[in-house]
């Protein structure tokens, strides 16, 4: 039986995009009621779910609620694609070892929130994709797969930010893959 997946996103959603065209998603929650990945969502069918910490008395209470959600979905792996929040220990004490995230840098060279650009003001010569099981750190978890991305004599931050994007879109499918969920 194939595993049942949800993917978080907070914004855009192009990874969540890519994984709803290749795998059954159950459902999508942003932590942000007006993050286009919502609309995406409608627009591909899938059940969207969306509040935000300050609507709760704490994050306690916020990731309570999140656990009940993946709790009423049976959900077997929850997939970061872009949640821009820090997971905490109320819903990590939950779901530890099934939750994994995408972050565009090759960790553990440039974790946090802007990898991208980090690699980018830095000069390097190559970056990446990391897809890592979530722990208590910040991209700290251990890596499941990652990618090198060469940072070319000709590029733009834009240009760089494009090839780092394509490699998450071919690597996030091969990881949901490996860790038994089974395509459409």
């Amino acid at each position: 039986m194939s595993k049942k997946i949800a993917v978080f996103a907070s914004g855009n959603g192009f990874n969540f995009q890519v994984i709803a065209e290749q795998f059954p998603v159950e459902f999508v929650f942003s932590d942000h009621r007006d993050a286009y990945v919502l609309e995406r969502a409608e627009k591909l069918g899938v059940t969207a779910h969306a509040f935000e910490l300050k609507e709760f008395d704490n994050k306690v209470a916020y990731e309570e609620a999140i656990v009940t959600l993946l709790e009423k979905y049976d959900i077997d792996v929850v997939c970061l694609a872009g949640y821009m929040k820090i997971v905490g220990p109320t819903l990590l004490a939950a779901y530890e070892g099934r939750i994994i995230n995408i972050h565009p840098a090759y960790l553990p060279e440039f974790p946090g929130a802007h990898g991208i650009d980090d690699a980018w003001e830095a000069g390097v010569d190559q970056s990446g994709v990391t897809i890592h099981w979530v722990d208590n750190g910040v991209d700290t978890g251990k890596v499941i797969k990652q990618v090198r991305v060469p940072r070319l004599a000709d590029d733009t931050i834009d240009s760089f930010e494009a090839r780092i994007h394509e490699a998450e879109y071919k690597l996030y499918p091969e990881v949901l893959e490996s860790l038994g969920v089974e395509k459409k």
